[in-house]
């Protein structure tokens, strides 16, 4: 074969990756193509000379219960929060006032939107990243070598009005039960915010950074992990952490979420009707490291499709995220640059995003 003959092939198979694994897998897949096959130390099994290294076994996050949050327990509340925060930089929020209808029907209407036929779903496919609405699949699919078994969409959802109008149209209720969703999550990040100053030692109360985040981005993903034929080759997503404040996480039934802990890969066993909430880099600055955003990835499966929503939450995208002011002084200076959205998409889009190297390259390096 020419080498003519030979690009197009390879173009040709690109193409076929950029319309998603769920377009791959509707089609009829017995076994991983080489596109999704990490290297092997990166796999969610991998053997080395003298042993096979699995991930630890599941992990139970510290759990926030919001009916103690809002009682008299209050102080307690916020005293797990915080080691939750400095230790785990994770943790599940049970009670959280949302009723079950309304989690039930987003990851429902979700599952719709990904059995729609691709071109209905390829409407919305774009790489603009700041799309209203994005769909699209892997992490970065214009900067991934390898691409991870995951198709998503993104939605722009503060100020909901502004973006309402752009969401898609089909499934015919989509746009409706997500609205419902997307406000109702807003309102728990809202609780979560005052919680996390208070838990800080900030008084939210005239707070500039209270008051910014009060009117800050959300931008709602929903994840799709179809069964994968060879899940100990791929990922769903790779390790990295949020850019963001703070997220919110539902998930479906289907396990698949690990976080870093003490070095090692551990599994987050999901608790029906809670959502896991996880620091994210903009609240590692704010806190001038006090408090960690912790690398997450996930695993997939070779028999249940799964489906996540990840509400993240942040200062409005025009806003510069430094360490609070009243977090540090003379004896505890700034440990990070100031920083803003536009410094982020320019990171992101000039290379392949991996692990913390955004968080990374904020540091300060204070001579001693």
């Amino acid at each position: 074969m020419s080498p003519s003959m030979i690009a197009l092939v390879v173009e040709e198979e690109n193409k076929k990756y950029q319309r998603g694994v769920k377009h791959l897998c509707d089609n009829g897949l017995t076994k991983v193509p080489t596109k999704y096959i990490w290297p092997e130390t990166d796999r969610p099994i991998f053997t080395k000379p003298d042993k096979l290294i699995k991930p630890k076994q599941n992990l139970k996050l510290p759990i926030i219960d919001i009916a103690e949050l809002l009682g008299p327990n209050r102080s307690h509340v916020l005293r797990t929060i915080a080691e939750a925060c400095e230790n785990y930089g994770f943790f599940q929020v049970v009670n959280h006032g949302m009723v079950g209808d309304v989690s039930r029907n987003m990851i429902e209407v979700c599952k719709k939107f990904f059995e729609l036929p691709y071109e209905e779903r390829s409407k919305y496919m774009t790489s603009d990243m700041s799309a209203p609405v994005r769909y699209g699949t892997s992490f970065n699919q214009s900067k991934d070598n390898v691409f991870c078994w995951r198709d998503f969409l993104k939605l722009s959802a503060h100020p909901l009005p502004d973006y309402f109008p752009y969401w898609p149209s089909s499934p015919s209720d989509f746009r409706s039960l997500a609205a419902i969703y997307a406000k109702e999550t807003k309102e728990m990040f809202d609780l979560m915010v005052k919680a996390i100053l208070e838990s800080l030692e900030i008084d939210g109360e005239g707070d500039k950074a209270a008051e910014e985040l009060k009117e800050g981005s959300q931008l709602v993903v929903v994840n799709c992990y179809p069964p994968c034929p060879q899940p100990e080759l791929t990922l769903g997503m790779p390790p990295h952490s949020d850019y963001g404040f703070v997220t919110l996480l539902l998930q479906d039934d289907v396990e698949g979420l690990q976080i870093m802990y003490r070095d090692e890969w551990v599994t987050v066993d999901p608790i029906p009707g809670s959502f896991v909430v996880n620091v994210g880099d903009h609240l590692e600055i704010f806190s001038n490291g006090r408090y960690k955003s912790v690398l997450h990835r996930v695993l997939v499966n070779s028999t249940k499709p799964r489906i996540s929503v990840a509400s993240l939450h942040s200062f409005p995208l025009t806003s510069v995220v430094k360490p609070s002011p009243k977090l540090t002084d003379k004896h505890n200076p700034p440990q990070y640059m100031d920083t803003d959205f536009a410094t982020f998409l320019q990171y992101i889009s000039s290379r392949e995003p991996k692990w913390k190297n955004f968080l990374e390259s904020r540091k300060i390096h204070h001579i001693r």
